[in-house]
């Protein structure tokens, strides 16, 4: 067990807080459990042996060049893939095998160099069973550093830059080395094939690695009995490299870098997650405010036409307030005395001059202003599936991978899915005779209430003419009673002036009632048709707003993680 200096010890406890937080972060998050499964491990690491990961394709040969190193044939070599599988090689007394699972198997070997550290030998990364290079990529997060063997006689393949890009990603220490050296017939080739390899290394990772060219098969020879092959397998300059760069301090700080790096990994794709997540809230509330704005302008316009259209009503009021000026003008004087003792017919005559067609010009203009109501709302439920599925096709045009796991595209689809088929539902439901039908019956109700009378089968014409001719009736009442309590005809006058002031007063009463009772009833149904749409889209509002809020504190986490990481790096780099 290796034991750390004070400042070592800080350090390592610095770093496990870090990515433990992290750790606990993406789990609110909801990333992977890959993703989250790789934390743990690379923290795990912290306390582990130091880990050399070997990989390359297949016949490229990574066993032969463990076994060089090694210095004996522990593991199989051959022209087709012959590992399956991970091979962890760790110190032993005895060696043995060991099958941890199908995908793991541990070798131990009583070999000096395995007291300093573990080697891990993976499948090929072009090897013909997919899966072998599946299980690499799921192994190669976890080591400290990684030693990526490439063959002579075909260097630097596309699917060998494919796969340094992703331990790229990684931010893992890549050391290359070039096997089968002993192919080449002059030093030129050599020298050509190294050009060309570290000119590629340096543009894929913005800087030279480490680079080493050797025959592993002449240097376990030359281990075996045939030292004269030692030189000529160049394998001493990466065991130098491997036994003294490599000292306790390099690595101690590989050890801190490969958790560091793993978690620096996470925190930007995390952070990339957040963004994109972000980014495409940022349509999803463009769509809401959309609706929204919508909705506002249709309050405001059914607000400004329901008055425009109410004073035609009002104004049917006021011609007949006219007419029952005019009446009193014409009927309460000397020269019909005489007719004015036939109450019925003043009564008729006032129904017929006065009220005349005000109940019927009413009642139209109610049907038209349901008429417009009804179409108002279905247009604002076609604009909302208007939005909705243009909202569908910009998502669907732009397919947002998300390989950080979760429920947050489930769950928005899902929201906006119902938000449409709600949307769409009401469109080719929208029964606009019902429609109509059940705010003529408001109205009627809220007319019927005012005038104090049972509905029945009344139409809201009849109601109308109910409350019109009452007033009508309290008033000719008024001037009749007048005229036959009076022997002489002098009143007369006096009486047609307190009946055109009644009458003023009835229907101003009568206009003031019935436009408020209208007025009411059609707000309330506005209201209705506001809450229906806003209760349709309020899940869907609700996880907008909640899911910005939880990412901008997951990205608020995630700036202080990275700043976290940054500075343990550089404490890390400059242990001495």
């Amino acid at each position: 067990m290796r034991i750390l200096n004070d400042r070592q010890e800080a350090l390592l406890k610095d770093a496990r807080n870090l990515l433990n937080d992290l750790r606990a972060s993406l789990i609110r998050f909801g990333a992977s459990a890959e993703d989250q499964d790789t934390l743990v491990q690379s923290i795990r690491q912290l306390d582990e042996l130091f880990l050399l990961v070997i990989v390359g394709e297949f016949n490229a040969g990574k066993s032969a060049f463990i076994n060089a190193l090694l210095g004996q044939k522990i593991l199989k070599e051959g022209v087709t893939p012959t590992t399956t599988q991970i091979n962890l090689l760790r110190y032993g007394e005895t060696q043995e095998r060991t099958v941890e699972n199908e995908h793991l198997h541990s070798l131990s070997a009583p070999v000096e160099l395995l007291r300093e550290l573990s080697i891990v030998d993976t499948p090929g990364t072009n090897a013909i069973i997919r899966e072998h290079e599946a299980i690499t990529e799921q192994f190669v997060p976890r080591s400290d550093m990684v030693l990526f063997v490439t063959s002579a006689d075909r260097p630097f393949t596309e699917s060998e830059r494919s796969f340094l890009e992703k331990i790229r990603g990684w931010g893992k220490k890549v050391v290359i080395v070039l096997n089968k050296i002993d192919l080449f017939q002059d030093p030129g080739e050599l020298e050509q094939v190294r050009n060309f390899m570290l000119d590629h290394a340096r543009a894929l990772f913005g800087m030279t690695p480490e680079f080493f060219p050797v025959s592993a098969r002449l240097a376990l020879r030359a281990k075996q009995g045939e030292p004269i092959l030692w030189e000529e397998s160049r394998f001493g300059a990466l065991e130098n490299y491997i036994h003294q760069t490599l000292d306790e301090t390099s690595r101690v700080r590989l050890k801190f870098m490969n958790p560091l790096g793993v978690g620096t990994h996470l925190v930007g794709k995390y952070a990339g997650v957040t963004n994109d997540r972000l980014e495409l809230l940022k349509a999803d509330f463009n769509m809401l405010a959309d609706v929204e704005g919508q909705l506002g302008l249709y309050k405001e316009d059914m607000r400004s036409n329901f008055d425009f259209r109410m004073s035609d009503i009002e104004n049917v009021l006021y011609e007949m307030e006219q007419r029952g000026q005019d009446f009193f003008d014409e009927t309460l004087r000397l020269g019909r005395t005489f007719d004015l003792f036939n109450k019925e017919r003043i009564q008729q005559e006032f129904e017929e001059q006065v009220v005349a067609d005000a109940p019927q010009r009413i009642e139209a203009r109610v049907a038209e202003l349901i008429d417009w109501m009804v179409d108002a709302d279905l247009r604002q439920w076609q604009a909302v599936n208007d939005h909705v599925a243009e909202r569908r096709r910009a998502h669907k045009d732009r397919i947002v991978e998300d390989a950080a796991g979760g429920t947050f595209h489930v769950d928005r689809e899902k929201l906006i899915d119902e938000v449409g088929r709600e949307a769409q539902r009401v469109v080719e439901t929208y029964d606009k005779a019902y429609e109509a039908e059940s705010i003529a019956l408001g109205a009627q109700t809220a007319v019927a209430t005012l005038a104090a009378v049972e509905i029945g089968a009344v139409s809201l014409g009849t109601l109308v003419a109910v409350l019109a001719t009452t007033a009508a009736a309290d008033v000719t009442g008024i001037a009749l009673a007048g005229v036959m309590a009076v022997l002489g005809l002098f009143l007369i006058p006096a009486r047609r002036r307190q009946a055109k002031a009644e009458m003023r007063e009835k229907i101003a009463t009568l206009r003031e009632r019935l436009v408020n009772s209208l007025r009411e009833h059609f707000e309330r149904e506005m209201e209705r048709s506001l809450r229906h749409i806003n209760d349709a889209i309020a899940p869907y509002t609700r996880f907008v707003r909640s899911e910005q809020s939880k990412l901008e504190e997951v990205q608020g986490v995630l700036v202080e993680a990275r700043t976290g990481l940054e500075r343990v790096k550089i404490q890390v780099e400059e242990l001495n």
